[in-house]
């Protein structure tokens, strides 16, 4: 009997530790909206590496897909991408984005932005973000970035609707840019 007890309490602290690690290192995320569009769609879901798993050896890069709390709301969760590192200039010129000078390869956007953006310095601890539908996202081209302490965490896995299931499209954006 002591044995079947041992084996019943080793199997509940086993679970338990599980499943406190997964609380810590794992969320999901709903989108909510179109400014993902074409990567992600409403109601789709997510799973999210939280920040200290997901950046445990790197900081945040250009082309992560990101959630955050908006400074503009901090009780609402936004999922858009990183474009804009500390430190770079973006400017928004005739649909393309430009970073310190050089055109971004952005084969994920949807369609081009309408909008222009005069030259955006970066502040340090911060990110510049953008949505892939870029004329239908609330994001860093209306006048704000993100501090590193309200990123939630990075897009790790679509897992619904099952036509999505798989890895979310992050893109490393430091190597393919374009010449300018």
């Amino acid at each position: 009997m002591k044995a079947f007890i041992r084996d019943v309490l080793g199997t509940i602290i086993l679970a338990v530790i599980i499943f406190l690690s997964l609380q810590f290192t794992i969320q999901s995320f709903i989108v909510i909206g179109e400014s993902m569009e074409d990567s992600f769609l409403d109601r789709d879901r997510l799973l999210v590496l939280k920040y200290g798993l997901a950046y445990l050896l790197h900081e945040p890069e250009r082309g992560d897909v990101t959630i955050f709390h908006p400074p503009i709301n901090l009780n609402d969760d936004y999922i858009k991408r990183i474009i804009g590192l500390p430190g770079d200039t973006v400017e928004i010129k005739k649909g393309t984005v430009y970073i310190n000078g050089t055109s971004l390869d952005e084969p994920y956007v949807k369609e081009p932005s309408y909008y222009t953006l005069v030259p955006t310095d970066v502040p340090k601890n911060h990110y510049f973000v953008l949505g892939d539908n870029r004329n239908n996202s609330n994001d860093s081209h209306n006048g704000w970035t993100v501090p590193s302490e309200n990123v939630i965490g990075k897009a790790w896995l679509s897992i619904w609707p099952p036509s999505q299931w798989g890895l979310a499209p992050n893109y490393a954006l430091d190597e393919p840019m374009a010449g300018s």
